[in-house]
């Protein structure tokens, strides 16, 4: 790559605080191979762009694209909340042995946070989605009123998945506590009759 090579010889004859002859000459260079590159990437783009335009936003090529960069992103904002979470799950740990927390408040504050974890996750990929949907709409050369619909199609379509998925993930996370809960109150009610019957036992009269 001649861009590289060029970048490369500049970088080595720059100083910290000054660019000599022979410095000022590389760095010519690598602007003139700089602008040359861009050059042929917008060449490149453009033939591109009047190829999509031929199918079409709404062909299987172009809504297969978008479904691409959707997935992606949502998947990136997944990765997001689960290394988020494992960072959480080793401070809060530290904080709640500090605090002397017991398992159930180091539970219940690690499940809120992985929920609004999976939230900033999701909803800002939801959002870098809806940013990038539009240049992908643009490459494709749609009339205004096309893209428009497209984009708002695209969008709510986003929208719809994104708030479906966290509702349905707070959904099974209140089921799961809602289900704990009376397990443990069941156990408790189990163990408060057997202490009621032992007692009514021993105070019942013995006869000789």
């Amino acid at each position: 790559d001649y861009y590289a090579k060029t970048n490369n010889a500049y970088r080595q004859t720059k100083g910290w605080f000054s660019c000599d002859s022979m410095c000022q000459r590389n760095k010519k260079r690598m602007e003139a191979a700089h602008a040359t590159l861009e050059d042929i990437r917008q060449e490149g783009y453009a033939r591109m762009s009047d190829a999509k335009s031929v199918a079409g936003i709404f062909s299987e090529v172009g809504v297969g694209e978008v479904k691409d960069s959707f997935w992606q992103y949502f998947s990136a904002g997944k990765k997001f909340a689960k290394r988020q979470s494992l960072w959480d799950a080793m401070f809060v740990g530290m904080r709640s042995m500090s605090r002397d927390d017991t398992m159930v408040d180091y539970a219940l504050k690690m499940v809120m946070q992985v929920l609004i974890n999976f939230s900033i996750g999701l909803i800002g990929a939801l959002f870098v989605f809806i940013f990038g949907v539009w240049s992908i709409i643009k490459s494709y050369q749609a009339d205004p009123i096309t893209a428009l619909i497209f984009f708002v199609g695209s969008c709510c379509a986003g929208f719809a998945f994104v708030s479906t998925y966290l509702f349905a993930l707070f959904g099974a996370t209140a089921g799961g506590l809602y289900g704990v809960a009376k397990v443990i109150e069941s156990n408790g009610r189990i163990e408060g009759g057997g202490d009621q019957r032992r007692q009514n036992v021993q105070n019942r009269p013995h006869w000789n």
